[in-house]
Order: structure tokens, then C-alpha cells, then sequence
């Protein structure tokens, strides 16, 4: 019978139905959040059967966030694992940058994080704790061009990892997980890895010589919130090739 709880924002699609998956592999129930594509929900829904729900809800919107925690909390419990991994990608020249493109990015990748951190912890502290894990990315370590808003909400996302690291301990984990080049359907769009010159530039930066998978996100996920990782808050999780070991 499955009786822990997982929430992960962001998992009906790309690399969180990789992490939504797994936790349901390994005995969780999940309530798997998402914004707006509900074919994706349905086929995470039809995919992994009784094990999983998806809820849309919005995470750079308190309030929703409000609503739907409690949702969560009356419906199915308490979660022993959050993991934060909706976000937003609106690239653009600094310059350029409306206030709009850098207000909402920061929303969904900072602002989320924080929100749904917030409303869950209370009751993860009462029933005696959980993981927390929140997904960043490599441009929260290493800018790069026409990413200000994305680079500066990751970099961000680290730095509240720690804190709520520190201000949840001891009986509250918390870790970020980072991907780098894993192959997603947003990942083969954005950098055209499906075209040999533009991937193997790419592979040209990693150490390991290839492209990782979702599962491999998955397997450090599936450690960080298990008990074999009881010692381990506050850290950084690079599931790269060794593209950013320097």
C-alpha cells in the first residue's frame, strides 16, 4: 500500500514526469502540479494510474498556491517530499527585457519555491519532517546570454535552498537538484541537438561525452529524499557529465 506523499510542481511534462514517475515507482503517491497543459496532465494521469493526480495550479500566485495546498493537505495529507521544479523560460537581450518577461520568471522560479515551501512546511514539521528539493540549473551557476531573468531566479533559487535549509533543520531536508544537458523535448528545441554540428558542439563541453536522461534525474531524486541521504541539506546536486565541475 502506498502511503507516503510526494508533490512536485511542474510534473506532468519533461523532466518532472521523469521525477513524478519514479517517486511512484518507489512507493509514493504524487500530486504532480501544472499550469496550463492539460493534455500532458492527462497522459501523466493515464500513464501512472492510481498512484498519481494532477492538479492545475499556478505557483507564482499565492493565492492559488493557498488553494491548492490546502486542497492537497484536506485530500491526501500531509507530503514528506516536495519537489519544486515548475519554471519559466523567457529568453531576451537584457536591454530588451520588459518588466513583464523579468516579473514573471522570477515568479514561477524564485516567488514558487518560496510560496509552496511556505504553505507545506508547517505541516511537513508537525508530522515529523520530510525532503524538499528544489530543481535549479547550471545558469544559477554560470550565466549566459539573453537569460538575465532565468539566470538571476536560479541563482536565487540556491541561495533560498540554503536558507530554508538552515531555518528547517534538523527534521526538514533541503537540497537543490541540478540538471545540465538532459534530453528533453524543450532541450532538443532550444539548443537544436537533433542537428550534428549544433550537438556536437554541445558534447564538446561535457566531460562524459554525451547527453544525460530524465531517468538520470530521476535516480538522484530518488536519493536525495531517501534515507541514505539523512546527512546530506543545503547542498547542490549536479547531474551534468562533469560540464560544470569548474
Amino acid at each position: 500500500m502506498q502511503e507516503r506523499l510526494a508533490v512536485v510542481t511542474g510534473g506532468t511534462k519533461g523532466i518532472g514526469v521523469s521525477l513524478s514517475r519514479r517517486l511512484v515507482a518507489t512507493g509514493h503517491r504524487v500530486v504532480a502540479l501544472y499550469r496550463s497543459d492539460q493534455e500532458s496532465a492527462d497522459l501523466a494521469a493515464k500513464e501512472l494510474g492510481d498512484g498519481f493526480t494532477a492538479l492545475r495550479a499556478d505557483v507564482s500566485d499565492p493565492d492559488d498556491v493557498a488553494r491548492v495546498t490546502q486542497l492537497v493537505l484536506d485530500t491526501h495529507g500531509t507530503p514528506s517530499v516536495l519537489v519544486n521544479n515548475a519554471g519559466r523560460n523567457i529568453d531576451g537581450p537584457f536591454l530588451e527585457m520588459s518588466t513583464s518577461d523579468w516579473d514573471q520568471v522570477l515568479a514561477a522560479n524564485l516567488s514558487g519555491p518560496f510560496y509552496m515551501t511556505r504553505a507545506l512546511a508547517p505541516a511537513m514539521l508537525a508530522a515529523g519532517g520530510g525532503s524538499v528539493v528544489n530543481v535549479a540549473a547550471t545558469t544559477g551557476i554560470r550565466p549566459r546570454l539573453n537569460g538575465a531573468n532565468y539566470c538571476a531566479s536560479k541563482a536565487g533559487l540556491l541561495h533560498l535552498t540554503k536558507c530554508l535549509a538552515l531555518e528547517l533543520a534538523p527534521t526538514i531536508r533541503v537540497n537543490s537538484l541540478i540538471p545540465g544537458m538532459i534530453d528533453t523535448e524543450e532541450m532538443r528545441t532550444r539548443f537544436r541537438t537533433d542537428e550534428e554540428e549544433h550537438r556536437d558542439r554541445l558534447l564538446a563541453e561535457i566531460p562524459q561525452g554525451r547527453i544525460g536522461s530524465p531517468e538520470e534525474m530521476a535516480d538522484a531524486l530518488e536519493f536525495l529524499v531517501s534515507t541514505k541521504a539523512a546527512y546530506i541539506t543545503g547542498q547542490k546536486f549536479i547531474v551534468d557529465g562533469g560540464q560544470f565541475m569548474w
